[in-house]
């Protein structure tokens, strides 16, 4: 049983699959009310795309001037970091205006799953980064050089520092805001960055020292930071890509199935991301003297249920059995059919 509302009602959840509380507020069950806040929440993300792209593209930019006139590798490494960082925008720009396509009849589930793609494109823009960078440190290690206007290279280290912390906190809040786990991860990763990005200080006091080889040893720092947000975010898009859920997802399902009258037992219950809007599929047992229309009732009121307690849910679908009598099997027909696919 399925109605497709995406229900927003405020729900919030913490980090990249964490959820832990909601705000209560008065729901509303009006079809057009849910259509218009799940593209809002899409309208919101591509908002906060493109703004974060101005914000670290100008950040890129006059750090790449900086980089141009001093020679610094450790700079050209959180240059290029925070560009990348920068384009990431463009595939979750795409991904959001992509996700309020409605469905067809090819993609029956709507694009919603473009998000994902573009976190693929994400993890492969990191990775371009990390191994410019890391080459430009060793080739500098090996060949040591000057590097010039050192007050300029540090003022440029705090830029980039300011401009991701600034982008990192937008995201963040927006992705909080509208559900989507892809914004968030792309804030915190930001923070991470603005983090390297005071790396850049530590290059520019060696040299102040005489110590020609800080500036290509804190590049090869940056590019193992590179690497480690390479490898969260290469972790999290694979999750994703899996249909991985926080397990306290499925325990709120459960939970909210087990409490629904007239709903004896729970079965399977299977939830998944599609885009930033969840999707359940689950299986409940009923008294087997209802009708049909009772039936039908009892699965739209744990419909119901869940749409309320599991945060960002988009839709779900309610299969009723009934409880089973000594020696029969409702599903008899179809066993050896999922015997076969096991």
């Amino acid at each position: 049983m399925s109605h497709d509302h995406p229900h927003d009602h405020g729900h919030d959840h913490r980090g990249w699959w964490r959820r832990v509380v909601h705000v209560v507020r008065p729901h509303s069950h009006d079809t057009a009310d849910h259509v218009d806040s799940a593209m809002e929440s899409s309208r919101e993300g591509t908002r906060a795309v493109w703004i974060s792209l101005a914000v670290l593209g100008v950040t890129a930019l006059l750090q790449a001037a900086v980089v141009a006139v001093s020679g610094s590798v450790a700079l050209l490494g959180d240059t290029l970091h925070n560009l990348a960082d920068a384009l990431t925008a463009v595939p979750l720009a795409i991904a959001f205006a992509l996700g309020r396509r409605a469905p067809t009849r090819r993609y029956t589930y709507g694009f919603g799953r473009a998000e994902d793609l573009a976190g693929v494109v994400i993890v492969v823009v990191i990775a371009a980064s990390a191994v410019v960078a890391g080459v430009e440190a060793v080739r500098r290690l090996l060949a040591p050089a000057d590097v010039h206007h050192l007050p300029a290279v540090a003022l440029a280290g705090l830029l980039g520092f300011a401009g991701n912390e600034i982008v990192a906190r937008y995201r963040i809040r927006v992705g909080r805001r509208i559900g989507s786990a892809a914004l968030v991860a792309d804030g915190l990763h930001a923070r991470t960055d603005g983090f390297t990005s005071l790396g850049v200080l530590a290059s520019a006091g060696g040299l102040a020292l005489g110590w020609r080889w800080a500036d290509p040893v804190v590049g090869l720092a940056i590019t193992a930071a590179i690497l480690v947000v390479l490898a969260g975010a290469a972790r999290q898009v694979y999750r994703r890509l899996m249909d991985a859920v926080d397990p306290e997802l499925v325990d709120a399902a459960e939970h909210a199935l087990e409490h629904t009258a007239g709903v004896r037992a729970v079965g399977a219950v299977r939830v998944r991301w599609i885009g930033h809007r969840l999707r359940a599929e689950c299986d409940i047992v009923v008294d087997p003297t209802l009708t049909v229309v009772q039936a039908h009732a009892v699965a739209v009121e744990a419909e119901h249920s869940l749409l309320h307690a599991v945060p960002r849910l988009g839709s779900a679908i309610v299969h009723a059995d009934p409880q089973p009598v000594a020696g029969t099997d409702h599903h008899e027909a179809v066993a050896h059919h999922r015997r076969e696919l096991s």
